[in-house]
């Protein structure tokens, strides 16, 4: 073994991937096997899992010194257990991949040759996906309108697979961040960035733990914390209302004025005012709560994760 090979951690974080943890790890270890530039070991962090997979880590731990596990007190979801993983991780660079096999590990090699040319941060990126077309087109949605909303320059289609620089995870310790957008943090920095395509393979075990909530949150994760344009639009749209409101009521009151008798006004143009305009301030309303709370889970500082236990550490 060279006496300059670099430490390589591969973060997995996973919560109820029993039968996947055990497939990752062989297969991690096959992509590692015979390299002299550079050794790994392997972080699992896991969310409380309620089936066999703390069973699973525990028989990898025990039968690999180099598997390490940080089990949670509980499930504290999938933006918060990952970027903690991320803070735990030691070596020159992190690995960070899915437990659920849909990150392939085979593509890792890739990853470790474009750091070694000098890029601090390398990710994948999907180019296509065997989850569902539409899904996939919602999420290729999603991205494009929060690139455009943002004040950085956002990645599309990268999820967190990818590989960062130890001077990138020290830089998101410094942040101190308690609920990170972090594909925005990368932009956001300004680190050197290469990306590898790659076609997202279909989850073979198990079930998806994405559903409408989760989805929802990351979401609108990216866009309060990276772009005023929601707010803004407010303004302005509020602005522009009033203006209209006031131009109408001046038309109706002349138009009255002139055509007295002849025209009535009626309880219509009220009732669908009224029902359009507490339409708009209550969508704004929301608008705006977000920010608000994405400002309470900032200021209340509470831990990213509690842990349980810890194992090979």
């Amino acid at each position: 073994m060279s006496n300059q090979a670099k430490h390589i951690t591969i973060l997995a974080p996973c919560f109820n991937e029993a039968g996947n943890v055990t497939a990752l790890h062989e297969r991690i270890a096959a992509v590692f096997k015979g390299r002299d530039d550079c050794v790994y070991g392997m972080l699992f962090i896991d969310n409380a899992s309620s089936d066999g997979t703390v069973a699973e880590l525990r028989s990898l731990a025990a039968s690999d010194p180099s598997v390490k596990v940080v089990l949670n007190n509980r499930n504290y979801g999938h933006v918060r257990s990952p970027f903690y993983g991320l803070l735990q991780a030691t070596g020159d660079a992190v690995v960070v991949v899915a437990s659920d096999l849909q990150d392939p590990p085979e593509l890792i090699p890739e990853l470790i040759r474009l750091w070694q040319e000098g890029n601090d941060v390398v990710l994948g990126q999907k180019k296509n996906s065997a989850e569902s077309p539409l899904f996939f087109a919602v999420r290729k949605a999603y991205y494009r309108l929060v690139k455009r909303l943002a004040d950085v320059d956002l990645l599309e289609n990268v999820t967190g697979f990818g590989l960062y620089d130890r001077k990138v995870i020290e830089e998101f310790r410094h942040l101190d961040d308690p609920y990170p957008y972090v594909r925005g943090l990368i932009s956001e920095l300004g680190y050197k960035v290469a990306l590898v395509p790659y076609e997202q393979p279909r989850r073979t075990r198990g079930i998806t733990k994405n559903n409408f909530y989760t989805l929802y949150d990351v979401a609108m994760l990216g866009i309060t914390s990276h772009s005023k344009v929601p707010l803004r639009l407010a303004t302005m749209l509020g602005f522009a209302a009033s203006a209209l409101s006031f131009l109408v009521g001046i038309g109706y009151l002349g138009y009255k004025l002139v055509f007295w008798e002849r025209f009535a006004v009626g309880m219509a143009p009220v009732v669908i005012g009224l029902f359009f305009f507490a339409s708009v301030q209550l969508f704004f309303i929301g608008v705006i709560g977000e920010y608000i709370g994405a400002i309470h889970t900032r200021v209340s500082k509470r831990p990213l994760v509690v842990e349980k236990e810890r194992i090979n550490f």
